[in-house]
């Protein structure tokens, strides 16, 4: 079987079923990528349907020959978190999602234990926010969602050598600054 990451078919978000399967083979990269950068549980949810109804939305238009489904979800999502209006806050997600409940116990806790979960790399992230964008991008996407540099520069519209340079440039400029995650809560995190 194929991972997430690996996954060449185009997705198959046309039928209820195709969406379902879609769904769960990448639930857990987008929650890992959304609760390493957001910390409300509310809001991780909110981003995570926003993230799949984006998909939804432009499912016709992924060319999986160019970017792997998870780096096409990737995309979607630093495009949301980057403050771009998404289907849950332009009014059509009531519409889609008539009679779906708020959050309940189990699912908050869960999505609560998952942010604890990622207070480290989030502290990480806190301490590399010195770094101008285009640096903390790439550090992001190699190093803590694990894609590989040629995925980075699929999601971010650029080349894998101008990945390259950043990313040793990001990694230059943490190496000066004092951080206080060690390696081994890094990789607990993960």
């Amino acid at each position: 079987m194929l991972s997430p990451r690996h996954e060449t078919g185009p997705p198959g978000l046309t039928t209820p079923e195709g969406f379902g399967a879609f769904y769960e083979q990448h639930i857990d990269a987008v929650l890992g990528f959304v609760t390493r950068r957001v910390a409300d549980p509310y809001l991780a949810a909110d981003l995570t349907a926003d993230i799949f109804l984006t998909a939804i939305g432009s499912a016709a238009g992924h060319r999986p020959r160019r970017k792997a489904p998870v780096t096409w979800l990737f995309a979607i999502a630093r495009t949301l978190s980057q403050g771009a209006p998404g289907p849950a806050r332009d009014g059509g997600t009531p519409a889609r999602l008539s009679g779906r409940g708020l959050l309940d116990g189990d699912d908050l806790a869960a999505l609560e234990e998952r942010i604890d979960a990622q207070r480290a790399l989030r502290h990480l992230a806190e301490r590399h926010a010195v770094l101008p964008e285009p640096l903390r991008a790439v550090l992001d996407l190699v190093e803590v969602d694990a894609l590989t540099p040629a995925e980075a520069a699929q999601v971010l519209g650029v080349t894998r050598a101008t990945v390259r340079v950043r990313l040793r440039r990001a990694r230059r400029a943490l190496d000066a600054a004092p951080v206080s995650v060690t390696e081994g809560q890094l990789e607990a995190s993960r």
